[in-house]
Formats: C-alpha cells, structure tokens, sequence
C-alpha cells in the first residue's frame, strides 16, 4: 500500500487523529480501493508508529462507515452501492432542509454582522475554488474545497452538532462517489460547480432558490452514480 507522505509529520499529541485524517485521504484520493484489506501492523508499520493509536484511528473511521471491521482479517475499505449513496442524499436533503428552515425562521440575523458578512464571503471563495476544480474536471482538488465549503457554510448556522454530522454525511457521500467516478476518464462537465449560486442565494435569504439549487445537485449526483453503478 502506498504511503502517503505523512508520516514524518505525524506528532504523539495527535497522532490517532492524523492517522485517521491521512488514511481518509488515501481512501478519498482513490489510492484505498474499495473493499482492499489490511491490517493495524501494516498502517502502523507505514507510518512508523506503534499499535494503538493505528488500532484506534481505523476504529474511528470504521465508526464513521468508511472501513469494515473483520475480526479475523483485519480491516477493508467499505464498499458503497448507488442504494447507499440514495441514502446518504436523503440525510443530506433532511439536514439543509433544516439549514434553511432556520434561514427562513429567522431572516437570518446573523448576515446583518459584519463579521457573519465576513463569514459569508469565506464561504462564498471556498466555492469558487470548488467551481473552478469543478470546471477543470479536478476532483482531488474538488472534494478538499467541497468538503470546506458545506463545512464553513454549517458554521454560519451555530449548530456545531448539526455541522458534525453534515461533514460525516459529505465524506461518505465522497467516499461513494470516488469509487465511482474514478473509472470516468474525463470529468469535465459531470461535477456539480453551483456553490457559489447556493452561497448568493443565502446572502440574498433566500431559502427558496438555495433548496432548488441543492435538490437539483442531488439529483444530478444521484442520476450520474446510479449511470454509473449499472455500468
């Protein structure tokens, strides 16, 4: 398996964390295939460490969905079908949903701050780094800005629970769609780049467009896996 690079710069104080962080980018990088196995000798050899922290990290993503545990085996990488990603798009929809009913409920005090205005425009530059990755059919470069993005935006909204499980929902929905979309040769024109659209609509409160253009994301993605998974 190959190394990632990290493993000079992995500290005791946050070692479980930072081997947890860099084991999801292998996976997210498309360099864990799905349902490849492993074992904790093998990471914590990798990273030169030693057992517990590598037992823990794989432990935590595996609580996250990410790994399958196998008592005898070791661990694998999850495997996703096009009915999990349905899932995962279903839980996302709940929770903007819940986003934007606190935006519509309240007007969204908070954008008369100039430092939630700050905030916004943050945001907003997440997206348009995500839009130009989008365009050049990027997607390494895509998620890392994605992943950003939907987890700033979440901040704006105060509810620091609500942001945790959002983020968990989008890195599984990123783990099904890399397996996926790793087999497209030329990703130009299939990744969704309407950040920037969602962010404008939320700076003008305006719930209404900021649902459309998330549910047309939706469905875009959940037409393109499905394509996809039945090839």
């Amino acid at each position: 398996m190959a190394g990632t690079g990290r493993a000079g710069g992995v500290t005791r104080s946050t070692l479980r964390q930072q081997i947890a962080d860099a084991l999801r980018d292998e996976v997210l990088g498309g360099r864990l295939q799905p349902g490849q196995e492993f074992t904790v000798k093998e990471i914590a050899e990798q990273y030169g460490v030693s057992a517990t922290p590598v037992r823990e990290a794989l432990v935590d993503l595996s609580a996250q969905g990410l790994l399958d545990a196998d008592q005898h085996r070791g661990f694998r990488v999850h495997e996703y079908s096009a009915a999990d990603y349905r899932g995962m798009i279903e839980a996302r929809g709940l929770v903007t949903e819940g986003m934007f009913q606190a935006l519509a409920a309240n007007g969204m005090r908070q954008a008369d701050d100039p430092r939630a205005l700050a905030a916004l425009g943050a945001v907003r530059r997440r997206g348009e780094e995500a839009r130009r990755a989008a365009g050049a059919g990027d997607l390494n470069i895509l998620i890392g800005y994605d992943l950003r993005f939907w987890r700033e935006l979440s901040v704006l909204y105060g509810n620091p629970y609500l942001g945790d499980f959002l983020h968990r929902l989008r890195v599984q929905s990123w783990v099904c769609t890399v397996q996926h979309l790793r087999r497209v040769t030329d990703l130009k024109g299939h990744l969704w780049s309407g950040h920037t659209d969602l962010v404008d609509a939320l700076a003008r409160r305006d719930p209404a467009t900021a649902r459309a253009i998330v549910a047309a994301y939706n469905a875009h993605a959940l037409a393109l896996i499905e394509h996809l998974d039945a090839e």
